[in-house]
C-alpha cells in the first residue's frame, strides 16, 4: 500500500515538474509566454524566481521519493512468496543401501586394457 501511494505521488511530481519547467522563460520564451500578466501575483521579480524555487523544491521531492521507492522495492525483492508456502516436515527419507561388489583381478585387467586402447 505504501509503495502504491508513493508511486502515485511520483507520477504527480513528474507532471508538476514538467509544467513548472515549461512555464519558465527561456531564450525562446517557451510556454512562459502563456503566463500572461501574473507578475503581480508572484512578486516584483515576476514568476521567474518563484518558478525556479518551485522547480528546485519539486525536483528535490522527486529525488527523495525515488530513493524511498527504490529502497522499498529492494526490501520487497528479498522476500519470496515461496517462503510462505513451504512447510517444514519432520519426515526423514530412508537412506539407500549401497552395496559394493569387489572386482576380480580378471575384470580389473579387462577394464584397464579397454581404457588404454581408447
Amino acid at each position: 500500500m505504501t509503495t502504491s501511494f508513493l508511486l502515485i505521488v511520483q507520477i504527480v511530481l513528474v507532471v508538476i515538474i514538467v509544467i513548472a519547467v515549461l512555464l519558465q522563460k527561456s531564450s525562446s520564451i517557451g510556454l512562459g509566454a502563456y503566463s500572461g500578466s501574473n507578475e503581480s501575483v508572484f512578486g516584483a521579480k515576476g514568476p521567474a524566481s518563484f518558478l525556479a524555487k518551485a522547480t528546485f523544491i519539486i525536483g528535490f521531492l522527486f529525488v527523495i521519493n525515488t530513493i524511498v521507492l527504490g529502497y522499498l522495492y529492494s526490501q520487497s525483492k528479498n522476500a519470496s512468496v515461496i517462503d510462505t508456502l513451504v512447510e517444514t516436515t519432520n519426515i526423514v527419507a530412508p537412506a539407500a543401501k549401497v552395496e559394493t561388489v569387489p572386482m576380480s583381478n580378471k575384470e580389473l585387467n579387462t577394464t584397464t586394457e579397454q581404457n588404454s586402447t581408447k
